[in-house]
């Protein structure tokens, strides 16, 4: 097979003849005899003249200097005075981001069929000056391109072997991200970056892409007429399903109308139902009125005679209480009278019983007849009194604890 791709890069280290050509010489990438692209990634001053007590120093990569053939670290940009032929530039190291291309031909698969593998990768040196002295000093840029052509064809003709020649093109994603995370855990050591990886382009033999060009086509056309087939499919199911949406239509609006007629009819029964149910009620509660009047009236006339009855009988009680009570005040007053006529009577007789009493003291005690006058005429007053209050028509009650007092005056010895 006869492959066209991509040239493959060669990173190179050059030399040139001053530090000041250093940008112009960074990019300038030659193609050498044998086709590979030589990117500069290294460059090498020549040693300054012996007369020479100065140094320019660019700005842009990294600038490495040597006193006495040792390693001093970065030297700053700008002019830096020295003494001639005891230091100088040893080395500068771009900074910039750097594409590197890595086909592969002729890359067996796992069914036997040879491709060609495309493969770009992007780096950097850095990301500091001790880092770019890393890679100067422990690698350099012919076995950094030595080992980033082996890493790469050995990682592509694994993938490549590992799948059949129809899967090459599916793996790319993930050969890309595997080949990323090997290749950066290589070169990490040196001061190399990854930035990142590609696969650009996969190729089959001329015959096999013919056939596989063909294959995908047919099946392009068979998608393509599967696509027709069931889209006509669709179209009779479509219709098929308007047709039997139609009936099914027609149907439910059949059925709308049975069942409006039925529920029409079963209205008016209702209706009817509802009017006679009516009128029967209106009957009941007629008759259930009339019933409830008559039996309230005679309830009535029941309340009224037994209200007539109980007054009745309630004036008649009174009266009889009346005529009771009358008698008997009449009596207690009779009797009231009574007691006091024996009352009296018998103070006119004690009063005579101790005027006869007076008398005899008087005839005994003649030492005290002057004294017994006085109380005799007293007594007799007395009695006068008693005998005008005993024959006195009028009625007089004197009664409590002053009635005992005037009788008391009045009859001492009781």
């Amino acid at each position: 097979m006869n492959f066209q791709g991509t040239p493959h890069s060669k990173l190179v280290q050059r030399k040139i003849f001053s530090p000041l050509f250093a940008d112009k010489e960074f990019s300038n990438i030659t193609v050498n005899e044998e086709g590979f692209s030589e990117i500069p990634i290294v460059l090498v001053p020549r040693p300054p003249l012996l007369f020479s007590v100065a140094l320019n120093v660019p700005s842009g990569p990294f600038v490495l200097w040597q006193k006495w053939h040792r390693n001093m670290g970065q030297l700053s940009p700008g002019v830096r005075w020295v003494w001639p032929g005891w230091c100088r530039i040893s080395h500068m190291i771009t900074r910039a981001t750097i594409t590197y291309n890595a086909p592969a031909r002729n890359c067996p698969t796992a069914d036997n069929v040879m491709v060609h593998v495309d493969l770009s990768l992007t780096f950097r040196i850095g990301p500091d000056a001790d880092a770019a002295a890393n890679f100067v000093y422990k690698l350099g840029a012919h076995r950094f391109d030595e080992l980033m052509s082996a890493e790469t064809e050995e990682s592509i003709r694994g993938l490549v072997y590992s799948v059949t020649h129809d899967r090459v093109n599916d793996l790319r994603e993930e050969f890309a991200v595997g080949m990323l995370s090997t290749l950066n855990s290589k070169v990490n050591l040196y001061g190399v970056q990854i930035m990142n990886v590609k696969i650009t382009d996969v190729k089959l033999p001329p015959d096999l892409q013919d056939r596989l060009e063909k294959t995908t086509a047919f099946k392009t056309k068979m998608s393509e007429q599967e696509k027709i087939h069931e889209n006509r499919v669709r179209v009779l199911e479509d219709e098929a399903t308007r047709s039997i949406e139609t009936i099914r239509k027609s149907n439910a609006r059949k059925l709308q109308e049975i069942m409006a007629n039925r529920k029409r009819y079963e209205i008016e029964r209702r209706e009817i139902e509802e009017t006679a149910r009516g009128k029967a009620r209106v009957e009941e509660i007629k008759a259930m009125t009339e019933a409830d009047v008559a039996l309230k009236k005679s309830l009535g006339c029941e309340t009224v005679e037994k209200v007539k009855a109980r007054q009745d009988a309630e004036a008649l009680l009174k009266k009889t209480h009346i005529i009771c009570q009358t008698m008997k005040i009449e009596a207690e007053q009779k009797v009231s009278v009574d007691i006091q006529n024996s009352e009296a009577e018998l103070a006119v007789a004690e009063s005579k019983a101790a005027a006869i009493i007076a008398r005899a003291e008087a005839e005994s005690d003649g030492a005290e007849a002057l004294k017994e006058k006085r109380r005799y005429e007293l007594e007799w007053e007395r009695l006068k009194v008693l005998e005008n209050i005993a024959s006195s028509k009028s009625k007089k009650f004197i009664t409590g604890k002053r009635g005992a007092a005037i009788l008391k005056e009045l009859i001492p010895d009781i």
